[in-house]
């Protein structure tokens, strides 16, 4: 199986689009912090406020049932994928390439 370069995935892929993608509807925003349910431990009431997303750094963390991370982390833990799943399904989803790492042999030198 080959890797995903998936620093290249965060770099495409904003922790936006994922919430876009999971109907996240935050209950309160400032500025680039937003706070609303979580849909990992799904949180059914519109009003809660335990999820805190910040949209300039990518990243969330749960208050409540202490998950924490990156867009790619996010779409894990709400679907139950591993990184790699979820980076190859995400970049489906959105019709982004997948960036598949190049493989070299240990020891080879690449051509120049």
């Amino acid at each position: 199986m080959p890797g995903i370069d998936l620093r290249q995935v965060r770099r495409e892929i904003t922790i936006q689009q994922v919430l876009d993608l999971l109907g996240f509807m935050p209950a309160t925003r400032k500025g680039s912090r937003l706070r609303g349910p979580c849909p990992i431990h799904g949180d059914s009431r519109p009003q809660s406020r335990a999820l805190s997303v910040h949209l300039g750094y990518h990243r969330y963390r749960c208050f409540r049932c202490h998950s924490a991370g990156t867009q790619l982390d996010l779409w894990a833990a709400v679907h139950n994928l591993s990184i790699y799943a979820a980076a190859r399904d995400l970049c489906r989803r959105l019709g982004i390439p997948i960036p598949y790492l190049l493989s070299t042999r240990i020891g080879q030198y690449p051509a120049k």
